[in-house]
């Protein structure tokens, strides 16, 4: 068994011998697994991360590039900053200018973008760690950051500024360069200062510097231009002065506006949020704590950031609305602390333990990552191309364009970042109770309470041509609104997910409106090209008695 001193004298020749290896290998593994896979594959765009689409900064952006598009509530109240959102609509520009500007492109450009970010988030990880091979090896495998690496959301953005700014950060030094990215990420996520105050206070109580002028030179500096910036762009875009993140943190946390979508109990976060996301790395993060704890002055880092993880958990713990995503941001921090345990572990670890290690840590992130990314509510990402499609050459008999009505739960698939066609769209919204109505419902809500009324209420029945040309649903909706679509035929039928729920089923369904002539849902036959008719074809027989009492819508 080795010593301490030869222990000691060991990882600082392997330190001293990474740092001088050649850095381009580690940044060409990163780059290929955060951009080239997951979109030369297509893998999964959305699955829980469409739930609130309206943080997709592709949607605000496709409205800044063209004269069409949708802002949710969050753009219009301005609790998102628009910098991000504008730096993809100078994608879109630069698109349309060079004439590249297909519907693939749009779509997949954006993501590369971000995952390009990602990929530089994870080489300065790389680099933090001292180019450890176990810090390459971890930020490569985490399912959680595979599945959100490469997506255009505020939290990936949060997690990627974060990392970078880590890597920064004056561990043994006295720089200030992390100020920059770091307050960057304040102001576009406001709660990434819960992260960056215990930080901060690190600095400051560890600089040589004088403390007051390390703050009005350069905290407060640094703070202002960005601050200065940010509003300036957000003001211009708004169309008046508005401070973005004043706004969000008076709608999120002041009037806990989240709580609209859903509640957890105050230890979810550590019972079940960063377990999740961490996966099978908890084990191992764990095993970090513990080492940690038990010889902090071996890893005073580590020290910091379980400090830091610990006020960050406990804080968003008093918010009642938790997201998996709220907590990616951590991930860097028990990422160095899992490397830094694991590293001075593998000293005295044989080659079949190191071994059995990686593999079980890879097969235990490989399997979540390809089950979420590929199978689990997969429908959405094939759904886009065919209604692309259905948008760009449909047209009913006014040669109008195609008219498409989601019925289905709010932001259950992307919109108009995946259509790029200026035609007329409706989905169920689900705004919060921003004016504190007694008993609110949002539109949502009340659908799913009674679809016929409220389609019989929103939908005009006449003229036949007044209807939407297209319906999108999920398939147990189908039985409940059967009489309404005695009018259409089914189109598609999609697979998304194994099991079914009370809004949501095993199949996207799109329906296309009859065309005067055409055979209508009692007598048609199967059309050749056609899915086979099946129980969502038809209505039920008691409707078939109402059908027949009443005209016929196309006579």
């Amino acid at each position: 068994m080795p010593s301490h001193e030869e222990n000691e004298m060991y990882m600082v020749k392997e330190a001293q011998r990474l740092r001088k290896s050649d850095p381009c290998a580690a940044m060409a593994w990163i780059i290929t697994a955060k951009t080239l896979y997951p979109n030369a594959f297509n893998l999964q765009y959305e699955a829980y991360l469409l739930e609130r689409d309206g943080q997709n900064y592709e949607e605000a952006a496709k409205c800044f590039s063209a004269i069409y598009g949708y802002l949710t509530w969050e753009w219009v109240q301005g609790i998102r900053s628009y910098v991000y959102p504008l730096l993809i609509a100078g994608l879109y520009k630069i698109l349309a200018l060079l004439q590249l500007d297909s519907a693939h492109l749009l779509v997949v450009l954006p993501r590369i973008l971000q995952a390009l970010l990602s990929a530089y988030s994870d080489y300065r990880f790389f680099v933090w760690t001292g180019k450890r091979k176990w810090a390459l090896f971890l930020i490569l495998v985490p399912w959680f950051w595979f599945y959100t690496g490469s997506r255009t959301l505020a939290n990936t953005l949060e997690a990627s500024l974060t990392t970078i700014a880590l890597s920064y950060f004056p561990w043994y030094g006295e720089s200030t360069a992390y100020l920059w990215p770091a307050a960057i990420c304040c102001f576009l996520r406001p709660t990434a200062a819960v992260i960056w105050l215990p930080l901060s206070l690190y600095h400051l109580r560890k600089s040589r510097q004088n403390a007051l002028e390390l703050i009005l030179k350069r905290f407060v500096l640094v703070g202002l231009i960005v601050a200065g910036l940010g509003i300036a762009i957000d003001t211009y875009w708004h169309g008046q002065l508005i401070v973005t993140p004043y706004e969000f943190l008076k709608y999120n946390i002041f009037n806990n506006i989240g709580s609209f979508y859903g509640s957890h109990p105050w230890h979810w976060y550590f019972s079940v949020g960063l377990p999740t996301v961490l996966g099978i790395n908890t084990l191992p993060f764990i095993f970090g704590v513990m080492e940690t704890v038990r010889k902090s002055e071996k890893y005073p880092v580590s020290k910091q950031l379980l400090i830091t993880i610990f006020l960050t958990l406990v804080v968003l713990s008093a918010v009642e609305h938790k997201e998996f995503r709220f907590v990616s941001s951590l991930l860097p921090l028990c990422l160095y602390v899992i490397t830094d345990a694991l590293s001075r572990w593998s000293i005295r670890a044989s080659s079949t333990m190191l071994w059995t290690t990686a593999l079980v840590i890879l097969l235990g992130n490989v399997m979540p990552a390809w089950y979420l990314s590929t199978v689990h509510q997969k429908g959405p990402i094939e759904l886009m191309p065919k209604l692309r499609d259905i948008a760009r050459e449909y047209k009913d008999e006014r040669e109008h364009q195609a008219n498409i009505l989601f019925l289905m739960p709010c932001h259950s698939t992307p919109y108009y970042s995946h259509i790029h066609q200026n035609v007329t769209m409706r989905f169920l919204t689900c705004e919060p109770n921003l004016e504190k109505k007694e008993q609110y419902k949002d539109e949502a809500d009340r659908f799913f309470e009674d679809p016929m009324h409220w389609i019989n209420s929103h939908i005009p029945m006449h003229p036949p041509t007044a209807l939407p040309t297209h319906v999108v649903l999920f398939d147990p909706l189908a039985e409940n609104i059967s009489v309404f679509l005695r009018n259409y035929r089914l189109l598609h039928r999609i697979e998304h997910a194994e099991n079914r729920q009370s809004r949501t089923g095993r199949s996207i369904l799109v329906y296309q409106r009859l065309k005067k002539g055409e055979e209508n849902a009692f007598n048609r036959g199967t059309d050749p090209g056609q899915h086979e008719p099946d129980v969502h074809d038809h209505p039920p027989l008691e409707d078939l008695v109402l059908a027949n009492e009443n005209e016929n819508l196309f006579n």
